[in-house]
């Protein structure tokens, strides 16, 4: 596959097979039997017990789907663990009419649902029609990588084409469920992937980094208008499209982690039981400041400064180191601001954080970054 370079300019894009995106109050509603595989479709639903349980987002699902609904699966917890993994997996296995999974919530069913299917294809030889309907900014939904946990708290995972939704379904009515604390956060998780993708090696010119600072844009225009007005369905969507700007356009190009930031949350994540909307808060801010050492990423970072309302000065390192203090102040505005102290993690920890994020154990990128673990404890 041809990679996307800088200099020279030149590189391929390769989108998914996503067939559909609607968006809109009731658009799950609408389109939901439409977006079915055939007339004769069987849907399991993956979500989590919160939904399941204090909304009536899936009952309204379930009923709406009728003879078309085969099972429902509502113990998908934060990281997805890979015992209920394993238990989920095993019910769709056993029903061989599911031609189709449907995911709703976020990162953790989603991915979930991607990885139930990568398992069923290694027994059955089959993949599932994949529909997605998101309640977080985390854009899981983009991607056809599927993170879950092992029985050891390590974050691993597995990678298809065919793994990613065919069916992108943003509601706003099935956003109005989630806790504004998650919604913003994850919408800060949604621009880690915005500002990292600036300076991945495999990120494309067009559409990838273009939309990137869409992304970027939306997120820091409508991120702190839904913090003061959650209930707002206009905001809701133009945040869900964000979502999906900052992600959705990769394609099938990513190779490896989006960035150090990312890297940084898996090591946080899982291991520490810190949502990965948290850990981006912890983390993206000083990463993008580390990053505008290196000229070749500076220069992609600066590019971000005039989406978020600041002026370039024409030194790349400067305007990064903006880019950077700005996602920080965004944090703080978000009252979003924390430390890992707040999550009980201890400064022991910070060799073996910072080896998981860089895999070494030595040498002048892990001194840069172990600098940068310990300064989230302050």
């Amino acid at each position: 596959m041809t990679e996307a370079t800088q200099n020279p300019l030149s590189g391929l894009w390769q989108p998914t097979h996503l067939q559909r995106l609607y968006y809109g109050p009731n658009s799950a509603q609408k389109h939901l039997l439409e977006s079915l595989p055939s007339s004769s479709s069987k849907a399991f639903i993956i979500t989590g017990s919160s939904l399941a349980s204090r909304t009536p987002l899936i009952k309204q699902l379930e009923e709406l789907l009728g003879k078309h609904h085969a099972g429902t699966f509502s113990n998908i917890k934060q990281h997805a663990p890979v015992a209920q993994l394993d238990e989920a997996t095993e019910a769709v296995v056993n029903d061989s009419n599911i031609d189709t999974i449907i995911s709703v919530g976020g990162g953790s069913p989603i991915d979930s649902a991607k990885a139930i299917s990568y398992r069923l294809n290694e027994k059955a030889g089959k993949y599932l029609y994949h529909i997605a309907i998101p309640t977080t900014l985390s854009a899981a939904e983009c991607t056809f990588n599927a993170g879950y946990t092992t029985e050891d708290g390590t974050k691993t995972g597995v990678a298809s084409p065919e793994i990613a939704p065919h069916v992108i379904i943003y509601d706003s009515k099935f956003a109005l469920e989630t806790p504004q604390h998650l919604w913003v956060s994850t919408g800060v998780r949604a621009l880690d992937h915005a500002v990292e993708l600036m300076y991945h090696p495999t990120a494309t010119e067009v559409p990838c980094k273009r939309m990137a600072l869409s992304a970027a844009s939306d997120l820091f225009t409508y991120l702190p208008k839904s913090r003061k007005d959650p209930k707002d369905e206009d905001i809701i969507t133009r945040l869900q499209l964000a979502s999906y700007a900052s992600l959705g356009f990769l394609g099938t190009n990513v190779k490896g982690s989006l960035g150090l930031s990312h890297t940084l949350g898996y090591a946080l994540g899982s291991p520490y039981s810190i949502p990965h909307g948290i850990t981006s808060c912890l983390t993206l801010g000083h990463v993008i400041k580390l990053k505008a050492e290196n000229h070749e990423d500076a220069a992609q970072i600066a590019r971000i400064l005039p989406y978020i309302g600041e002026a370039q000065s024409g030194d790349d390192r400067k305007d990064a180191e903006s880019v950077g203090n700005a996602i920080l102040e965004l944090v703080k505005t978000l009252e979003l601001s924390t430390n890992l102290k707040n999550y009980k993690v201890g400064e022991d920890q910070a060799p073996k954080i910072t080896k998981l994020a860089t895999r070494q154990e030595s040498g002048p990128l892990y001194d840069k970054v172990i600098a940068l673990v310990h300064n989230l404890y302050g």
